[in-house]
């Protein structure tokens, strides 16, 4: 598995100890930075995590910041990005199961340590169940491809 990780710089501790979580799992990855704690703007280094997602050059994306939130919707204005905003494993992992997430958002501001390590580790570990959940993905490709369509008129 392949996976790319960012974070501005209130996640810039917090991504150090899930690649250090990472290297103990043996799970190749990118870091795509901010490589300090000093003040940044998210979407310099949480777009370039999801577009790399998208273009399946990484199967999956972690990206971090304070809260986690404007993290997540950077990541879901990327097409093809399903990013689960978690604050918990359960919710990463359902994220993974019935949403088929591609990219996980954490606040470093609202998790701790254990909980960043055990969500990280739901994420990867789980998989999508597809079944019921295929026909509502389905439902949200096309109101994604919909958008993308430039306004008639």
């Amino acid at each position: 598995m392949r996976l790319a990780i960012g974070s501005d710089h209130a996640g810039f501790a917090l991504k150090g100890q899930l690649c250090a979580l990472l290297d103990e799992l043996r799970v190749e990855y990118r870091d795509f930075g901010t490589y300090s704690s000093d003040v940044v703007d998210y979407p310099d280094f949480i777009a370039p995590v999801a577009r790399a997602v998208a273009r399946g050059e990484y199967e999956l994306g972690v990206v971090l910041g304070g809260s986690g939130t404007g993290e997540a919707i950077v990541a879901n204005k990327v097409r093809g990005i399903r990013c689960v905003e978690a604050a918990d494993p359960v919710t990463a992992r359902l994220g993974r199961e019935h949403n088929d997430a591609n990219v996980l958002a954490m606040g470093a501001r609202i998790v701790g340590l254990e909980v960043a390590r055990a969500s990280l580790r739901e994420f990867l570990s789980a998989q999508f169940q597809a079944g019921r959940h295929v026909p509502r993905l389905e439902k949200v490709a096309r109101i994604e491809a919909e958008e993308a369509r430039p306004p008639a008129g």
